[in-house]
């Protein structure tokens, strides 16, 4: 007994075999290289926070000495009297004189929609806000705030001055004329010589007139053009500044009616643009036009930066544009009659100012922006007339395309069904035309053909389908209807909807939880199971040289699913909410074709018919055989020319 005692711990020490661990080794690998990828993911995270803040830094500096500057000449105008003013402004000395005549001040204009405070230095706008709108945490919609905007015009006079007009102090002339108010904004280089800007303001409406004229500037102004400079820091105004960001950019009209934009997701962007109508400062919902119908912009150089870089929902602002052109002077005066929108991006108010501003909205290009135009913006606008509430419109929206589209979801699984009856002869031509893949897929469509089943029956609503699916993919994110309405537990339908906020943050995904896109996700997953196993019923065996398609179809049913619940779980909740109840639909639509409105032994007999009765193929039949034709009798001649190479 002592021995065997002895002998057992030998044993056990003896069992561990020195074998390569290959799973052990998988996994530690896969767990460094994701450790050393988030590792670099941070690094470079943290190296493009620094550029910015780096960028930020130079531009802060930039602005401070050019404020400094400005100041110190205006010290100097108020200190030195009227002999420095001249060294200093030359002619444009004179504007300090009329402050004892007409005193600089700014200037508040209120409508019903929005209201302005013009500043009277640089004579450009010191706030705008929307009245009708807040943003996402609930305080005023500012589009111009805390000296994010700059206007300037860079004028060279004949004795060699340099004036900048954002620093010199302009005098305001209040009048009006009906019922629009027209503010003017001048200033002076001389008695009754001066630039002004003029706002004609109305009293409901987003648009209004912005001219830049001057009068009697022949002898102060030199050159035939003037540089105009305008630049804008886009506030955020939504929940996912990440999100919100996609959608801003510089976008603009040419002479030749192209309509173009800037990149959105570029970390900066420039282009020189010949011949510009219009051009806008585009946010996601917002805009900021600055429209030359008259004159246009011969050529202009357009830039945008990305300030939104890292997607942190805590950024103050999504992207800078800058824009730099020049005015054409006749004899040194300028005559530009304008115009400015600074509104929302509502599709039917920009398509009323005929002007393709509405272009603007993103609702796809081509057919999809047809269907969005003609069918969907229609649809919503009038349920959205007589139901106030948001989410019930996208439910019957989605009841509605989903009730036009039925008749093509049921010649769907009418095709299906039929090739469910014929596949026990389709077995018997798998069996007969093994080794042939060409005769087998000839005898096939030939059986189709006699029987009365299209071929192209399944495919023909996918492609239909298609158009609407991009369409409503463009829709829900472009509509402003939708911006800040809530349904049910979601605030934003325009935005993504967080059921729960997870503790950390999984990349692709983020940080929170979409109950409308996991809803959206597990009906696509049913709806595809439902889908698949119609179509494994018609299944084929693969022919060579093509890929096997049930393969594929088994990993789009797993992907497809995921896809959508790891995309939308950013995306605008009304999108989810509509594709949740239209996956629901759909289910419930094949359940009732499937048990109560296709009958598979009615089917039997009418294919039965077809097969007696004279059939002349069509023309997609026709035109196939003659291609398989073709390539059968390119697959002998190869087949002879390796015969012919193997006995040399």
């Amino acid at each position: 007994m002592a021995k065997q005692n002895k002998r057992k711990p030998q044993k056990t020490q003896a069992q561990p075999q020195k074998k390569f661990n290959f799973k052990f080794f998988l996994t530690y690998f896969l767990l460094f290289m994701s450790t050393w990828m988030l590792m670099r993911s941070c690094e470079q995270s943290r190296k493009i926070k620094e550029q910015a803040a780096k960028e930020q830094r130079i531009k802060d500096s930039i602005q401070k000495v050019k404020e400094d500057s400005i100041k110190n000449v205006l010290a100097n105008v108020a200190t030195k009297g009227n002999e420095d003013a001249n060294k200093l402004l030359g002619n444009f000395a004179y504007n300090i004189k009329m402050d004892s005549v007409q005193p600089a001040k700014d200037i508040t204009f209120e409508n019903d929609l929005f209201k302005a405070v013009i500043s009277k230095k640089g004579g450009y706008f010191k706030t705008f806000e929307l009245k009708k709108y807040k943003t996402f945490d609930s305080l005023p919609l500012m589009l111009v705030k805390n000296d994010n905007a700059h206007l300037n015009l860079k004028i060279k006079t004949i004795d060699g001055k340099e004036i900048n007009t954002e620093a010199m102090d302009f005098h305001p002339e209040i009048k009006k004329e009906g019922n629009n108010t027209l503010i003017s904004m001048k200033l002076y280089a001389g008695d009754n010589k001066y630039l002004e800007y003029e706002y004609v303001f109305k009293p409901n409406d987003y648009m209004f007139d912005f001219n830049i004229r001057t009068k009697n500037m022949e002898q102060v102004i030199a050159g035939d053009s003037i540089a105009f400079h305008w630049d804008l820091k886009a506030y955020r105004h939504e929940k996912g500044v990440s999100y919100e960001n996609q959608f801003t950019t510089i976008k603009y009209k040419t002479g030749e009616g192209k309509i173009d934009d800037l990149s959105a997701r570029k970390k900066s962007d420039e282009e020189n643009v010949k011949d510009v109508m219009w051009f806008d400062y585009k946010q996601h919902f917002f805009s900021t036009f600055l429209i030359n119908n008259e004159k246009h912009f011969k050529s202009v150089k357009f830039k945008e930066i990305n300030l939104a870089q890292s997607g942190a929902d805590t950024l103050k602002f999504t992207k800078q544009f800058f824009t730099d052109t020049s005015l054409k002077t006749d004899k040194g005066n300028l005559n530009y009659n304008m115009k400015m929108f600074y509104g929302p991006n509502d599709y039917k108010l920009l398509s009323s100012y005929k002007m393709d501003i509405h272009r603007v909205v993103p609702l796809g290009w081509g057919i999809f922006r047809w269907v969005n135009q003609w069918f969907m913006i229609p649809l919503f606008n009038f349920l959205s007339s007589f139901i106030s509430n948001y989410g019930l419109v996208i439910i019957l929206m989605t009841v509605i395309i989903r009730l036009i589209v039925s008749p093509l979801t049921y010649k769907t699984y009418l095709s299906q069904a039929k090739n469910k009856v014929l596949k026990p002869e389709m077995e018997e031509i798998n069996k007969k035309y093994k080794d042939n893949p060409t005769k087998r897929q000839k005898a096939v469509m030939e059986l189709q053909s006699k029987a009365g089943v299209s071929p192209m029956a399944g495919c023909l609503p996918s492609l239909i389908f298609l158009p609407i699916f991009y369409a409503l993919f463009r829709f829900f994110p472009s509509n402003i209807g939708l911006r800040q309405k809530g349904f049910l537990w979601v605030d934003d339908l325009s935005s993504y909807e967080s059921i729960y906020k997870l503790p950390f943050h999984i990349p692709a995904y983020g940080d929170n939880v979409s109950l409308f896109a996991l809803l959206a996700a597990i009906t696509m997953f049913i709806y595809m199971k439902m889908n698949m196993s119609a179509q494994s019923s018609m299944s084929m065996p693969t022919q060579e040289g093509m890929p096997d398609m049930q393969k594929m179809m088994k990993w789009m049913f797993y992907i497809s699913p995921i896809m959508m619940l790891v995309f939308f779980n950013r995306y605008a909740s009304g999108l989810s909410l509509y594709y949740f109840i239209s996956n629901l639909m759909t289910i419930i639509i094949l359940i009732v074709i499937k048990k109560y409105v296709i009958d598979e032994d009615k089917i039997k007999s009418i294919i039965e018919e077809n097969k007696k009765k004279p059939k002349k193929q069509g023309r997609f039949a026709r035109k196939m055989a003659e291609l398989m034709e073709k390539a059968e009798e390119q697959k002998r001649l190869q087949e002879e020319m390796k015969k012919k190479r193997g006995k040399k």
